[in-house]
């Protein structure tokens, strides 16, 4: 039984990451620039294809370097030509925008890669177990996690203490006053939007091999990422990651006991928090009441 929840735990923790990376991308766009990206699941997918498509000629290590950076390109393309027309607008705008350019992108995989699923071909070093005895915690899950943490630490260390993530904070709480004192908001986003793409497409390199490739692989992700902003605080950064390991924690504990409620559990917290404390764990007063 212990291992059974050792083994439930490890997946909970896996999977959290994953919300986390998600998440962080998502609450940082929608904390600058009020768009709710219902494309960002897609931008996963997109990150993870690239990785496949780069792997035979960069290798593995390569591709987990440029992928993420191409995803982020890309997002700056798709912020520039199509969201930033409607900053200014109603925000069903930019709902109605994403929502169509996630089917548009989904298709893309699917015409370019098939629609079957396609396996991201891994060193051999990550695929061992650490141990024989824990066999189901391989090399690859500790390098994604910590992957994961680095990066996080990095974004952290990016906004507290470099100019760039100082404005983008500065922006999240007040971004009319950011303006007027001759920050050029529109590039701004553009960076905010690129880096919130990059996470998705580092996250996606990194689901691409613990669950393989398919078009449909972000949709999964997209959900629990926005409930996990939602219970961590809407405009907290902190309060995303703690809300995105709580619900990856959450759903893997509930399946070693009642598995049919492991995707239940989420919504059912998400549902306790907005109850007890609609502005989420570490969210402002005012944010989501």
């Amino acid at each position: 039984m212990a291992q059974v929840i050792l083994f439930n735990v490890t997946n909970g923790l896996i999977i959290g990451a994953f919300y986390v990376l998600m998440a962080l991308g998502l609450s940082l766009i929608l904390n600058l620039s009020n768009v709710i990206n219902f494309a960002h699941g897609n931008f996963l997918a997109l990150g993870g294809y690239l990785a496949f498509a780069l792997s035979p000629t960069l290798g593995y290590w390569g591709a987990l370097l440029v992928s993420p950076l191409l995803t982020a390109l890309i997002g700056l393309l798709v912020e520039r030509l199509m969201v930033r027309r409607i900053y200014n607008r109603d925000p069903v705008y930019s709902l109605l925008l994403t929502f169509g350019l996630a089917f548009v992108m989904q298709d893309a995989a699917r015409y370019i890669w098939g629609p079957n699923g396609l396996p991201l071909g891994l060193p051999d070093i990550l695929a061992q177990p650490i141990t024989q005895n824990l066999f189901f915690i391989t090399w690859y899950r500790v390098f994604m996690v910590t992957i994961v943490i680095v990066s996080v630490i990095g974004l952290f260390a990016f906004l507290r203490y470099t100019r760039v993530g100082l404005r983008i904070r500065a922006g999240t709480f007040d971004l009319e006053t950011v303006s007027t004192l001759g920050i050029n908001v529109r590039n701004l986003r553009t960076f905010n939007f690129a880096v919130g793409c990059m996470l998705a497409g580092l996250s996606g390199v990194l689901a691409a091999g613990q669950i393989g490739l398919n078009p449909n692989m972000g949709d999964e992700l997209l959900m629990p990422s926005f409930i996990a902003i939602i219970v961590g605080g809407v405009g907290s950064l902190v309060g995303t990651l703690f809300g995105g390991l709580l619900i990856g924690m959450a759903a893997a504990l509930t399946t070693v006991f009642y598995p049919a409620a492991s995707e239940a559990v989420i919504y059912a917290i998400m549902m306790a928090v907005l109850l007890l404390r609609p502005r989420g764990l570490v969210g402002e007063e005012g944010m989501m009441s």
